[in-house]
């Protein structure tokens, strides 16, 4: 299963590093831009998430598109249509890697 729709209410999502284009490291270990299937770059951002009461965690969480300007370490925000897909792979080592990743179309200030 693939973009597993994620309901975040009543979920505090602080930013903790500014949006950024995502990039990941090719074979000679220079920095590439993420692309989507038609070539559009994908963008990053990490946020708190923490409900009243809970500890909360960090999520660092792919966009689909550039949230544009504006948004600071500190701000208040929400995700737009966010989504969780499990994955598994084997690194280099043959070791096998599981978890999930969260994705969003964007992000917006808290309240606009």
């Amino acid at each position: 299963m693939r973009n597993i729709p994620v309901n975040l209410a009543g979920y505090r999502l602080m930013v903790t590093e500014p949006p950024a284009m995502k990039t990941r490291k090719d074979e000679s270990g220079r920095d590439v831009v993420v692309t989507d299937k038609e070539g559009a770059s994908k963008f990053v951002v990490s946020v708190f998430a923490k409900r009243k009461g809970d500890k909360g965690e960090e999520l660092r969480v792919t966009l689909d598109a550039d949230p544009g300007e504006g948004l600071d370490e500190g701000d208040l925000v929400e995700l737009v249509q966010a989504r969780v897909s499990p994955y598994s792979f084997k690194n280099s080592q043959g070791e096998t890697v599981s978890g999930i990743a969260f994705s969003a179309a964007g992000v917006k200030p808290l309240g606009d």
